[in-house]
């Protein structure tokens, strides 16, 4: 039997984006619903979640090792010499160190940039994740067929 169910496109990509080591997302077949658990949950639960693979799918989030990877592509594509020198420095993991959120706070159009890069490459990673779990997009909205 064929059932359509709405999927939050904005809460889909949230969790797409989570980089949070102690959450894990689901997507629930049945119902669309999106949430997240503790990854420090007893045994027992990811046991029950083992049972029921076929109805909870795992959201990947982003690790470090991917995000490094975003911002090294960035860093390639990058004009302004100053951010890049900045940026490759943070990187490096030489003293001192800087965050390369905290760099990027003084470059507007540049942060606006890397926020328009990521959300591209979590979109793409969204609907091929869509497309391998046969879960289709239905005009405007995206739905699970089931």
């Amino acid at each position: 039997m064929l059932k359509t169910i709405a999927i939050p496109w904005d809460v889909l990509l949230r969790a797409f984006s989570n980089m949070e080591s102690d959450r894990v997302y689901y997507f629930d077949r049945l119902t669309g619903e999106i949430f997240f658990v503790s990854a420090e949950m007893e045994d027992s639960f990811w046991n029950q979640m083992d049972q029921y693979q076929e109805r909870f799918l795992e959201i990947p989030g982003l690790d470090a090792s991917t995000e490094r990877s975003l911002l090294n592509n960035f860093l390639q594509n990058q004009p302004n010499q100053e951010l890049r020198q900045l940026l490759d420095h943070a990187l490096s993991g030489r003293p001192p160190y800087a965050n390369p959120t905290d760099i990027l706070s003084f470059f507007p159009e540049e942060e606006q940039q890397l926020v328009e890069l990521r959300d591209t490459f979590v979109s793409n990673r969204v609907k091929t994740w869509l497309e391998e779990h046969e879960l289709f997009s239905m005009s405007t909205s995206l739905s699970a067929v089931n």
